[in-house]
């Protein structure tokens, strides 16, 4: 069975779109469409059709081209049965537990809500690639606009627990200001000062950011850190439990 072929699409001020090919099939998928008129393109360029729609969440920024594409191709559209009402064209509900299918690879899906109450992630593990949305971002995570910071932690455990050299499509290119805020909270966190270094060339260079790998991730994102003591000693939460110094730098994020 062939690898899953990512295709990466920059839309609107920072969005990120995903084109998932299966080449064997010849199924596509697209993960969050902000816009429609990119994802035309992108497909024409590649003669491919699309067949499905991935939705993370409700957000505009990642259902705004749903109806137009759904018009386009009569593809379906899957998205949180937690949040079914306010997915544009949604045919199929999915939640914890259950799979999504692209030609012969099974998507697993996460429920991860904290930035939304209802909330999805798709996890192939045949091709190491986790579409998270808006849940985690690279040296990030999603502002609370409708969770807690208990139901965001757990949701940010699931995604820890993959392996590390999975690759985290997030839906936005916020990393170099994460950054800046994560060297706040762990100015002498060795690993993040060389990853900072990595970005600033990479940004300079025009690159994206995004993929990045969960064992990076685990060792320099202050969000997936909350539970330990050497950033808790950094960051003058020692004594907090996970949640609440979760919450405190998320508090923290929110205000920098």
């Amino acid at each position: 069975m062939s690898a899953l072929d990512v295709l990466q699409i920059d839309v609107l001020d920072d969005n990120y779109i995903y084109l998932i090919h299966d080449p064997d099939s010849g199924e596509t998928a697209c993960v969050d469409p902000a816009v429609a008129e990119p994802v035309k393109q992108a497909l024409a360029q590649k003669g491919w059709t699309l067949n499905h729609i991935f939705n993370t969440h409700h957000h505009g920024d990642h259902t705004g081209g749903n109806l137009e594409l759904k018009q386009a191709f009569g593809c379906t559209i899957t998205g949180a049965r937690s949040d079914a009402a306010r997915i544009p064209g949604i045919d199929v509900q999915v939640s914890e537990g259950d799979t999504v299918s692209l030609g012969a690879h099974a998507g697993q899906v996460f429920d991860v809500p904290g930035h939304t109450s209802g909330h999805n992630a798709y996890w192939f593990a045949d091709s190491n690639a986790l579409f998270c949305g808006d849940t985690m971002f690279s040296l990030g995570c999603g502002r609370l606009f409708e969770g807690t910071a208990e139901q965001m932690w757990t949701s940010l455990l699931k995604l820890r627990a993959l392996p590390d050299d999975a690759l985290i499509y997030c839906a936005h290119e916020y990393t170099a200001s994460n950054a800046k805020f994560a060297l706040s909270v762990e100015p002498d966190n060795a690993a993040l000062i060389e990853r900072v270094a990595e970005i600033t060339e990479l940004r300079q260079a025009g690159k994206p950011t995004v993929p990045s790998r969960l064992g990076g991730e685990k060792a320099t994102n202050p969000f997936l850190r909350a539970d330990q003591d050497d950033l808790k000693i950094a960051a003058g939460l020692v004594g907090q439990d996970a949640v609440q110094a979760f919450a405190e730098i998320r508090r923290r994020k929110d205000h920098f």
